[in-house]
Parts: structure tokens; C-alpha cells; sequence
């Protein structure tokens, strides 16, 4: 189904209109007024793109509020932007494929993170036994921060069962965490402390943060790192314009991140839970397993997200709240899941 215009909570579809609960706008920043008219000021003074290398002799300052933003909200040491999400996760490969012997990933890790010949972090529900041998090696852990499928954070404490003569990276991909999970949505970076050498954390800011743009955060001396790549130097930088427009929101995320949490908390004081759906109350994602679930929903004016995510992979039903959903919308999805869930 195709439309012509931005789906928010109500989508149209040949002239007629459903409740839509799809896409990633968790927050529901494409259409925030506010938030529109701070990109639509950032434009008239950064323009529509600038296409220069970040490394070129004149530098805008657009990049250095919206990184030092970026750094402050995540509580990491330094950020950096790129153009995407997608670019941020390669760069970040690329330049530990010089400092790594052997990748591990975790179960449906994003392909932003994917790398050559890593290895599965489980078998057979298990640790890797390789991650145990005596010999001392440098290995990259791979993961999504909340992985596809599920509704909570990756329980990342296991990684404190790999020998000390393992020195471990781990490098998480955020991009459905950060602005929901986490204080104000600073996503989980922050809240990792474990004995490891460096953890990294990449996201999409396309999601939560409604700009077209990919973040880099760690500590300095890996962003400085990543700032020396060929490929970084070589490509243009994410939009001054967006850039800039994240760091003069930074009242506004947290509002929105709020409206978010009572609509979960509202949903789960309604929804009738079991193995058929998954939800959690700290997570916008609801995942489906009611025989015809998308044509019951649209049958009663209701959208969600019905896609194969990767090539030889099962359709996701995929329910998705965002700030924007008001109590209304939630009373009419709920209603419907809790009676085709009672049968």
C-alpha cells in the first residue's frame, strides 16, 4: 500500500483513514510542530545539504552542538555523525577489523553490524566454547541493544563469564533504544559496566529522533579513530541543518519521551497478555501471533507493520506506539487484540 503523505497516527489509504500503528517514529517527531519549525530554521541558515568533507578547512558548528548534545544525552565521552544509521555501523567494522581477531554476535543482529566470518556468540543455548579456549586474543561482541523480535534490552551480563585473556569490545547498536529506553531515552549505552576493554554504541537517529543521520559514541579515542577513516573523510557529513536541530530540540525529547511512557503504561494496564502477544511496558513494540491478525486489524481500520525484515525470514506483525497515539487509539487496538486473544 502506498501514501501520500507522512503516516502518522492516522494513515489514508484510498480516501479512506486507519489508525496506523507502524513505522519507527516512537517518538512522533516527523510531525511535531515545534520540532518542524526548528528544522525548517535550521534549513534557511545551514541549507537543504552541504556536501563538503568534514575534514575540509572550513568547518560549520552546526556538527559540534549537535555531537556535544549527542555525547551529554548518551553519557558518553564524545559522538560523532554520519549520514546514516547503516554508515555508522560499517565505519565502526571498519575500523575495528584492525584491532579484532575474532568477532561473536549475538542472535538477529543488525546487518549495520554484521562482519566477515563473525562467529555466534551462542550454540545450543550456550557460550560459544570458543570464547573459552586459553588462547588471549582481542574479540568484538556484536549486538542490537533490544534485539528483532523481542521487547526488552539484550541481557549483556554473560559477557562477564568470558576469560580475562579475552580483551572484549562490545559494539551495540541503538537505533531502536535510544530515545526510549533509559532516562529521558539516553538508550542503554550508559547503564553498560562490565570488565571489558571499550564498548561502542551506534544508532540511527531516522527512528526516536526524527532526523535523517547516524550516531558514533564512545570513548574519545576511538571517535578520534573514526574521525582519521578514509571513509569518513571522503564522505559528506549528516545535514548541518539536522545536526543543529538536534541539539536546540533537547527540551522537546524529553516531553515526547514522557507522552510515550503513559501510553505504555496506560496499554499495559489494558492488554491481556500471554504467549500469543509479546509487549512490555517499557517498550513500544508489540509482536503478534494471531493467525490473521493484519486482516482482522484492517478489517477494523487499523495498520500495523507486516514485512519481512530479512531475505529467508518469517513476516513480523509488529505493533508500534508512538507519543502521538492518543487513549482513544489504544482503547480501539486493545479491545480487538484482547477479544481475537480470548478465543
Amino acid at each position: 500500500m502506498k501514501v501520500s503523505q507522512f503516516p502518522d497516527r492516522i494513515i489514508e489509504i484510498d480516501q479512506e483513514q486507519y489508525l496506523y500503528f507502524g513505522g519507527t517514529a516512537y517518538l512522533g517527531l516527523s510531525v511535531h510542530k515545534e520540532f518542524q519549525q526548528l528544522v525548517l530554521k535550521n534549513i534557511l541558515r545551514w541549507g537543504t545539504t552541504y556536501g563538503s568533507s568534514r575534514n575540509a578547512n572550513v568547518k560549520v558548528t552546526a556538527y559540534d552542538d549537535g555531537e556535544a548534545f549527542l555525547a551529554q544525552h548518551i553519557k558518553a565521552e564524545s559522538a560523532v555523525t554520519v549520514s546514516s544509521g547503516m554508515l555508522a555501523g560499517k565505519m565502526v567494522i571498519e575500523e575495528l577489523n584492525k584491532e579484532t581477531d575474532c568477532y561473536f554476535h549475538f542472535p538477529n543482529a543488525h546487518p549495520a553490524i554484521k562482519a566477515h566470518d563473525s562467529l555466534p556468540f551462542f550454540e545450543a543455548g550456550k557460550i560459544n566454547p570458543r570464547l573459552f579456549n586459553p588462547k588471549p586474543e582481542r574479540i568484538t561482541i556484536l549486538t542490537d541493544a533490544v534485539p528483532s523480535y523481542q521487547t526488552k534490552a539484550v541481557d549483556l551480563l554473560v559477557l562477564k563469564e568470558i576469560p580475562k585473556h579475552k580483551e572484549v569490545t562490545l559494539l551495540i547498536d541503538e537505533s531502536h533504544s535510544l530515545g526510549i529506553l533509559g532516562k529521558n531515552g539516553c538508550g542503554i549505552y550508559s547503564e553498560i559496566n562490565l570488565p571489558i576493554k571499550r564498548k561502542i554504541m551506534v544508532s540511527s537517529l531516522g527512528k526516536a529522533f526524527g532526523l535523517t543521520g547516524g550516531v558514533i559514541a564512545s570513548d574519545e579515542a576511538f571517535i578520534t579513530q573514526i574521525k582519521k577513516l578514509d571513509t569518513f573523510i571522503s564522505a559528506a557529513g549528516m545535514n548541518p541543518a539536522f545536526v543543529q536541530t538536534l541539539a536546540q530540540a533537547a527540551e522537546i525529547y524529553p516531553i515526547q519521551h514522557q507522552k510515550l511512557v503513559k501510553n505504555l503504561e496506560y496499554l499495559d494496564s489494558k492488554l491481556i497478555k500471554n504467549e500469543n502477544i509479546k509487549f512490555d511496558k517499557t517498550y513500544p513494540l508489540i509482536y503478534i501471533e494471531i493467525e490473521s491478525i493484519t486482516e482482522i486489524l484492517k478489517a477494523n481500520k487499523i495498520i500495523i507493520a507486516n514485512f519481512r525484515y530479512q531475505e529467508n525470514a518469517k513476516d513480523i506483525n509488529r505493533i508500534v506506539v508512538t507519543a502521538n497515539h492518543l487513549k482513544e487509539d489504544l482503547d480501539k487496538l486493545v479491545n480487538i487484540l484482547n477479544a481475537c486473544n480470548s478465543k
